[in-house]
C-alpha cells in the first residue's frame, strides 16, 4: 500500500510538470510585463529629463550631477529591459516582443548620441569663452581705457590726442560687442562675417595706438592693456569656434529630441498591447 502511494505521487508530478502553466501563473507574468513596461516609460523619462538638465548646466559640478542621474537611470532601463524580455519570451507575445526589440534598437541609438552631447557639453568652450569675455577681456578693457585717460591729461589741449584715444577705446567697444553674438552663433559662415568686423575694429585700434605715439608721451600702459586685450579675445574666438555648448543644445534639441519620441512610442506600444491582452476566463470552481 505504501508502495502504491509513491508510485502514485511520483506520477502526479510527472504529469504536472509537463502541463501547461497554469492561469494564474500566466496572468502573474502579465502583470509582471505591465509593470515593467510602465517601469521602463518612468526610468526613460528620467534619463530624458537628466541629459537635458546636462546640457543646460551652467556649472561643472550641475553637469556631472544631471549625467550621474542619467547614468542611474539608464542602469534601471538595461535591468527592466531585460526583465521585460524575459517575461515576453516566457508569455510567447510576439507583437511586443518585436516593438521591445525595435525600443532596443532605438535605445541603442539614443545612448550613443547622448555620449557625443555629453562629450561636448563637458568641453563647455562657450561658456568658458563667456567668462573670459566678461571677466579678462573686460578687465583688459577697463585697464585700456585708464590708460588712455592718464595720456589725455598729459596734452589736455591737444584735441587730437582726445580724438584718437576716442577712436581707439570705442573700437575695443565693438570688438567687446560682438564678442557675445559671436559665442552663441552657431554657424561658421556668420562667425566669419563677425570675425571679419572684428579685424577692422582691432586694425583700427592698432593705428590709433601707433598715431597717438607721435602725439603723445608714455603709451607702454596702454599698449600693454591692449596687446592683453587682444590676447584674451584670440582665446575667446578659438573657444567659441569650437561650439561644443551650442552643437551639444543643437543635438538635444534635434536627433535627441526625435530618438526620445521614437523610443517612447515603442514603450507605449507595447503598454498598449499589453493593456489589450486577455488570458480568457478563470474558473472560479474546483
Amino acid at each position: 500500500m505504501r508502495r502504491a502511494a509513491i508510485v502514485f505521487l511520483i506520477s502526479a508530478m510527472a504529469m504536472s510538470s509537463s502541463c501547461a502553466e497554469p492561469p494564474l501563473t500566466v496572468l502573474g507574468r502579465l502583470m509582471e510585463s505591465r509593470r515593467l513596461s510602465a517601469e521602463l516609460l518612468v526610468q526613460f523619462a528620467k534619463a530624458t529629463e537628466a541629459g537635458n538638465r546636462a546640457v543646460m548646466a551652467d556649472t561643472e559640478d550641475a553637469s556631472a550631477a544631471a549625467a550621474s542621474d542619467l547614468q542611474t537611470a539608464m542602469q534601471a532601463i538595461d535591468r527592466d529591459n531585460a526583465a521585460l524580455g524575459i517575461e515576453l519570451k516566457e508569455l510567447s507575445y510576439g507583437p511586443e516582443s518585436e516593438l521591445l526589440a525595435e525600443f532596443q534598437k532605438r535605445l541603442a541609438e539614443f545612448r550613443a548620441l547622448d555620449r557625443e552631447i555629453l562629450e561636448l557639453a563637458q568641453l563647455d568652450t562657450n561658456v568658458k569663452a563667456q567668462r573670459l569675455s566678461f571677466g579678462p577681456a573686460q578687465e583688459a578693457a577697463e585697464a585700456l581705457r585708464s590708460a588712455l585717460t592718464e595720456v589725455t591729461k598729459q596734452a589736455p589741449q591737444d584735441w587730437r590726442v582726445r580724438a584718437l584715444a576716442a577712436e581707439m577705446m570705442a573700437s575695443v567697444r565693438e570688438i567687446q560687442a560682438l564678442q557675445a553674438p559671436h559665442i552663441v552663433e552657431p554657424d561658421d559662415a556668420a562667425m566669419t562675417n563677425l570675425e571679419a568686423r572684428i579685424d577692422r575694429a582691432a586694425s583700427s585700434a592698432k593705428q590709433n595706438l601707433a598715431a597717438l605715439g607721435t602725439k603723445a608721451g608714455s603709451l607702454a600702459a596702454a599698449s600693454a592693456a591692449l596687446d592683453r586685450f587682444l590676447s584674451t579675445h584670440a582665446e575667446i574666438v578659438k573657444l567659441s569656434r569650437s561650439n561644443s555648448n551650442v552643437r551639444s543644445l543643437a543635438l538635444a534639441l534635434g536627433k535627441r529630441r526625435a530618438l526620445a519620441a521614437a523610443c517612447e512610442e515603442r514603450l507605449r506600444g507595447i503598454q498598449e498591447a499589453l493593456a489589450g491582452r486577455d488570458i480568457g476566463p478563470r474558473r472560479s470552481g474546483p
